[in-house]
């Protein structure tokens, strides 16, 4: 059991690592300091990709909506949250767990030894609520409502906060161009400090960004229920053993809230479960009986 569950973490990590380096393919960008903008870029990447990485292939999905947002000429971003709900109604956020380059970079920092890893943070629930705050009012309602005298609003979460965007674009942009590093005013170090706690945080407890304060895992997060790639519970197979709860380093209370919309398909309790009872299901019609000797539950 134990190898089976290494065997498909290792896969995941693969998948990760060769979606970050295909997205982010540009090499040349990231040697001259320069930002790629061929025909790929009018396509938006799955996960938080920042636009302005120098080796970024494709746009980031928050980047995009907010864009649009805040031109004159958009005012409905229907391109961007059609994409959103595309990845969204397939995947859910499995997009978080296979495909976003930023949540590779806290898999990765997770695994750093510290002397005490917490599971959750005092207040879990109602910090989750952050990522929503910052969805509804960095993302949608600012860039929407504050404007400068032509009309165009900034895309505040990208400007203000994004940690990945700092990671990504502006710490590279500034070590490559000599004119960016004599240019950099406060917003650059407070946005950087906001990458440095997401570090800290990252080695200490599971994707803490992903967690409470991205709101691109919060519209993901809507889809996990519907998506077509998502778990199934067989309690006919279920022993409650909890070993699926004592895996999953989100902390979610897998037999009672299987497609949370805080779970990102690692499938850490997948490979746990001794008996079988999680899996994946592909909502293809079937008849009632059918569903019945199955024994399926949908939360």
């Amino acid at each position: 059991m134990k190898s089976k569950k290494l065997k498909k973490a290792g896969r995941r990590r693969w998948i990760q690592i060769g979606f970050s380096v295909f997205s982010n393919g540009y090499l040349s960008g990231f040697a001259k300091g320069r930002i790629f903008t061929g025909p790929t870029k009018i396509l938006c990447s799955p996960g938080l990709n920042c636009y302005s990485c120098p080796g970024a292939l494709l746009s980031c999905p928050v980047g995009a909506l907010q864009a649009t947002l805040t031109s004159r000429q958009y005012r409905v971003a229907l391109y961007a949250f059609g994409m959103i709900t595309l990845f969204g109604a397939f995947l859910g956020r499995a997009v978080c767990g296979f495909l976003c380059p930023f949540g590779l970079v806290q898999d990765l920092l997770h695994r750093i030894p510290f002397f005490e890893k917490l599971k959750k943070l005092p207040g879990e629930s109602v910090i989750r609520c952050l990522r929503y705050l910052i969805l509804a009012v960095m993302v949608i309602i600012l860039p929407v409502a504050v404007s400068d005298a032509f009309g165009t609003g900034d895309p505040w979460f990208c400007k203000y906060v994004c940690p990945a965007g700092t990671l990504e674009a502006g710490i590279p942009l500034v070590i490559a161009d000599s004119g960016l590093r004599a240019s950099v005013g406060t917003l650059f170090f407070v946005k950087l400090g906001i990458l440095v706690l997401c570090t800290f945080a990252s080695v200490m407890i599971y994707r803490p960004f992903c967690r409470y304060l991205c709101p691109l895992g919060a519209l993901y997060g809507l889809f996990n229920r519907f998506a077509l790639y998502r778990y199934r519970f067989n309690e006919e197979k279920c022993t409650d053993c909890g070993a699926c709860e004592k895996a999953c380093e989100l902390s979610i209370p897998v037999r009672q809230r299987l497609n949370s919309v805080d779970c990102i398909r690692c499938g850490d309790c997948i490979g746990a479960c001794p008996t079988g009872a999680i899996g994946t299901v592909i909502p293809f019609p079937r008849k009632k009986s059918e569903q019945a000797k199955e024994g399926e539950k949908t939360p």
